[in-house]
């Protein structure tokens, strides 16, 4: 997996990024609220998710780790894509969306394109019990552990919609990625 690139900005477009890394352009997908977007010519870093589907791939970038991790937390969530993801991220910042989560407030989520109410509230079920304060941020607690449990699943041949419905049942009390996938591997034999 790609988890960060860093170079210059040779082109930019609406919602993505062209990012000059040692002579090789990647177009980068960002949330349309990266207010601090550089301009052509300047060094750029960001974190990145590579997204791989039927017709391609593509690279979404954050220009902080907790994006990425909300970004992943989301698109485990069932009905919600990469695009529903960044147009979630584009409503506000990851403090922000992340307290309207843990507070249980769907009105934030509601203003990004294509998210309705139920969508919303599903969003807020599922992830809910994973996002924590933290120094007075807000942060995910999801992030790594899931994600290797989730593509483990996949490499192994299990459907997406199993492996996120497996993801929803593992007791939130194991935390260790081994005792994650192995209760994760018992629950889809069940």
């Amino acid at each position: 997996m790609i988890h960060g690139l860093s170079g210059k900005i040779k082109a930019l477009g609406l919602n993505y990024v062209v990012i000059d890394v040692g002579g090789v352009a990647y177009k980068v997908y960002i949330p349309l609220n990266e207010e601090k977007l550089p301009k052509v010519g300047q060094d750029m870093d960001v974190f990145t998710y590579l997204h791989m589907r039927e017709g391609g791939m593509d690279l979404f970038g954050f220009f902080v780790e907790e994006g990425l991790q909300l970004f992943e937390a989301l698109i485990l969530v069932s009905g919600v894509g990469p695009k529903s993801a960044m147009a979630i991220l584009a409503v506000g910042s990851v403090d922000q969306i992340t307290a309207a989560i843990a507070k249980g407030e769907p009105e934030l989520l509601q203003r990004s394109s294509g998210v309705g109410r139920k969508t919303a509230e599903r969003i807020i079920l599922e992830l809910k019990d994973k996002v924590r304060p933290s120094g007075g941020k807000e942060a995910m607690r999801l992030a790594e552990s899931d994600q290797d449990v989730f593509e483990a699943l996949l490499s192994l041949g299990y459907p997406r919609r199993k492996a996120e419905a497996v993801l929803r049942e593992i007791n939130p009390k194991l935390t260790d990625v081994r005792d994650r996938l192995k209760e994760a591997l018992k629950l889809i034999k069940d």
